[in-house]
């Protein structure tokens, strides 16, 4: 990506910021197959309505719940899977949290995500609804990424040009659809990517990396 200062930075949140945990031991312990909690919850027909705010995240794990029970045979042990699920916890990246806190003293920093309705509390509890100028959760205003609409709103949130936002994503497709509406984007990988992409925007000079 040419060395350019971006006058705000859009970032996804889950696979940037924070990291979920893997399911196994949840399912084995549950009785379930391992992968049967993903493929419950984040197969399109019961994702989409929840991350564009057709339904509500409560709305969602009881739809997962009864996906389980129709694949696996027990209620009983859909819900608490589900429910033991509901309760684990991402782990945060702190060198990205402490990037994008020191973006945010020289450019306004947006966190864009596919999410349901339970986002901005999943970010209270983990002392970060503070870290950017302004959120996009998809389930509040109807669209999801990669539908160029997020990314418009996005930048009209920070009150700059989609042309000088760098929007920042784990997702292939997303970074794609953001290039094609004419936004600067980074295919995230890892936090020497991000650190890279910002430096001159920081006014860091990085150490040379053999790239």
């Amino acid at each position: 990506m040419p060395i350019q200062v971006y006058d705000a930075v859009l970032c996804d949140i889950d696979g940037v910021l924070r990291h979920w945990p893997a399911a196994d031991a949840l399912e084995q312990a549950h009785g379930l197959p391992l992968g049967a909690l993903a493929a419950a919850a984040f197969n399109q027909a019961c994702l989409h309505p929840a991350i564009t705010g057709k339904i509500t995240d409560e709305e969602w794990r009881s739809a997962v719940a009864d996906d389980l029970t129709d694949a696996h045979g027990s209620r009983e042990r859909a819900l608490a899977a589900v429910a033991a699920w509901s309760d684990l916890l991402p782990v945060v990246d702190q060198e990205v949290v402490a990037l994008l806190r020191q973006t945010r003293k020289v450019a306004p920093v947006a966190l864009v995500s596919n999410a349901t309705t339970r986002l901005e509390w999943d970010l209270e509890r983990q002392g970060l609804a503070d870290l950017a100028d302004t959120l996009v959760n998809t389930a509040r205003i109807g669209v999801a990424k990669p539908d160029p609409e997020v990314y418009r709103f996005a930048a009209e949130r920070c009150g700059v040009e989609a042309s000088r936002c760098l929007f920042v994503d784990d997702t292939a497709a997303n970074v794609t659809a953001a290039r094609e509406m004419g936004m600067p984007a980074l295919h995230y990988r890892q936090i020497e990517d991000l650190q890279q992409v910002l430096s001159p925007l920081l006014g860091v000079a990085l150490p040379d990396q053999g790239r």
